[in-house]
C-alpha cells in the first residue's frame, strides 16, 4: 500500500468513526509529515512510495487501529 492509499483509507475510517485526520505537512523533515488521528499522530514517509510491513503495522499501533478496520 501506498502512503497516499493510507493516508485516503485512514481519512474515510475517519468519517466513520466521526474522528478528525489531518495532514501536517510543515511538521516533518524532507519528504516525513504528520498525521493526526484525533489524539494520536504518527509520521508518514513520502505519499508516493510503498510503505513497507513493518513501518505500516507500526503506524496502525501508533494510531490505535486494526489491520482490519483499513478498508
Amino acid at each position: 500500500m501506498k502512503g497516499s492509499e493510507f493516508l485516503r483509507k485512514l481519512k474515510k475510517l475517519g468519517r466513520e468513526k466521526g474522528i478528525n485526520v489531518k495532514l501536517i505537512e510543515e511538521r516533518g523533515k524532507g519528504s516525513h509529515c504528520t498525521i493526526e488521528y484525533g489524539e494520536r499522530f504518527t509520521i508518514i514517509r513520502n505519499l508516493k512510495d510503498e510503505l513497507k510491513t513493518g513501518t505500516f503495522n507500526a503506524m496502525l499501533k501508533q494510531l490505535g487501529i486494526a489491520k482490519t478496520e483499513l478498508r
